[in-house]
């Protein structure tokens, strides 16, 4: 019979202290309720399974449930069960000055997030479903710290195919996202003795932490018309790049610059780290192709579904040089993976069914849809502010009067519109003139919001 009350009911922690069980049980099970550690509505185990659980009498359980149940804690209705009543819930206090998280806006432009309700769930069960139906027992297991051999080869053809990357699997490594990977070849470049990173004057400062993080410095390259001036210090043993769509001005690398930072790496030994963020979506002409392409010896290429498909997947991936493969492969030697078996197995899938490519195409579309209204409304309503990034991926930058950016983005904030200024996304050592400006994200809102987060839009912007 024990081992039948084990089957019954739901798991329930629960310590029972005091003088006696009854008391001891009815002690915690309150205590329990009272800091909404069981939360109103939850059903409890049935008496006999919890008493089995416990090691104790059924009629102790049954007696501390009536006493509950009298004092309004619990409720019992035949056919439902014992369940939470419905009632106030008192939290424990927490830290005093805890930060509160902030309200979610009304409307979001911020860059880096697509369309979220876009995601292809239909076709991604579908991929799921396959892919673990195909898949060996053995897959399930602890993991590999290069990634399943069915993604790396679905992500050597399909980046051959569409980005112009020159790869073997062998030299795929699937990575948790871009920011695990440029932590991996942080920790690389620091194992190198390599004392400075060279970076954009504008990006992220989430990836630049990360660098100082692994013990490297980054020393900011100088920006004009052209894009980045690829021309590192004599200090710098690597440059991180978005030659393909800048992130966030929006222009590509000019090609003689494309070839003078590969031949900085050759003569020098330095690797160029290429950040294709979202090289898949260019809507006036063909995409650029990869600057990996040129020096598959000298380049590291990082991409990312993050993009594509949603950053909750945390899905990215690295194709390395043939030197850097022997380095990375022995830091990650041991560990077992970072990015769940079922998901890499699932895009190996999406990508050799042909769904990743239809999803890409049908996003292109929608994404230069958004683009070309948003355009159409800043012609309309701010056709003093000059617009430029167009051409490709998920956001826009509109220059604004020197010294208004902060007050276009307090007007936003009361419009319950999130928008960014181009000064969160500059490198503390930079030089040259600042830019006043936002970074528009035109991939981020729902469709049902669209509508309203133009309008919140115009609104903020100054008047000419």
């Amino acid at each position: 019979m024990p081992d039948q009350w084990a089957t019954l009911g739901v798991d329930l922690h629960l310590e029972p202290t005091g003088p006696g069980l009854r008391r001891g049980l009815t002690d915690a099970l309150r205590e329990a309720v009272r800091t909404g550690r069981l939360a109103p509505g939850t059903r409890l185990p049935s008496s006999r399974a919890l008493a089995a659980d416990l090691g104790i009498a059924r009629n102790t359980v049954a007696d501390a449930y009536a006493d509950l149940v009298a004092e309004g804690w619990l409720t019992a209705r035949q056919g439902s069960g014992t369940r939470v009543a419905e009632r106030a819930v008192v939290p424990p206090a927490g830290p005093a000055g805890r930060p509160r998280r902030p309200a979610r806006p009304a409307y979001d432009l911020r860059p880096g997030t697509p369309d979220l309700a876009s995601f292809p769930r239909a076709e991604w069960l579908r991929a799921v479903r396959r892919a673990l139906a195909a898949a060996p027992n053995d897959a399930l297991g602890y993991g590999e710290p290069l990634g399943r051999p069915e993604l790396r080869a679905a992500l050597a053809g399909y980046l051959a195919r569409a980005r112009g990357v020159r790869a073997d699997p062998e030299r795929v490594v699937v990575c948790a996202g871009f920011g695990n990977g440029l932590k991996t070849l942080g920790a690389v470049l620091t194992a190198r003795g390599v004392p400075t990173v060279a970076v954009e004057s504008y990006g992220l400062g989430v990836h630049r932490d990360l660098l100082t993080g692994a013990g490297l410095r980054t020393e900011p390259l100088p920006f004009d018309e052209r894009g980045t001036d690829p021309r590192p210090s004599a200090a710098a043993g690597a440059v991180l790049l978005t030659p393909a769509h800048q992130f966030p001005m929006g222009v590509p690398l000019h090609p003689d610059r494309r070839a003078a930072v590969v031949d900085w790496a050759r003569r020098t030994g330095g690797l160029v780290l290429e950040d294709d963020y979202d090289g898949e979506f260019r809507y006036d002409r063909q995409p650029v192709g990869a600057l990996q392409g040129l020096d598959p010896d000298h380049v590291v290429y990082l991409g990312t579904a993050s993009k594509s498909l949603a950053p909750g997947l945390r899905l990215g991936w690295m194709v390395l040089p043939g030197s850097l493969a022997g380095e990375v492969g022995a830091l990650l030697e041991g560990s077992a993976g970072t990015c769940g078996v079922p998901d890499q197995l699932a895009l190996a899938e999406f990508i050799r069914s042909g769904a990743y490519d239809r999803h890409v195409r049908k996003m292109r579309l929608h994404y230069r849809r958004r683009r070309d209204e948003l355009i159409r409304a800043l012609a309309a309503h701010a056709p003093h502010l000059r617009v430029s990034g167009v051409p490709a991926g998920l956001h826009i930058v509109l220059d604004l009067p020197p010294g208004t950016e902060q007050d276009v983005i307090r007007a936003a904030t009361w419009q319950g519109l999130a928008v960014m200024g181009l000064g969160y996304f500059r490198h503390p050592g930079a030089l040259g003139p600042r830019r006043d400006g936002l970074v528009i994200g035109y991939g981020t809102p729902p469709d049902s919001a669209w509508s309203g987060t133009l309008d919140a839009l115009m609104r903020a912007l100054p008047e000419r």
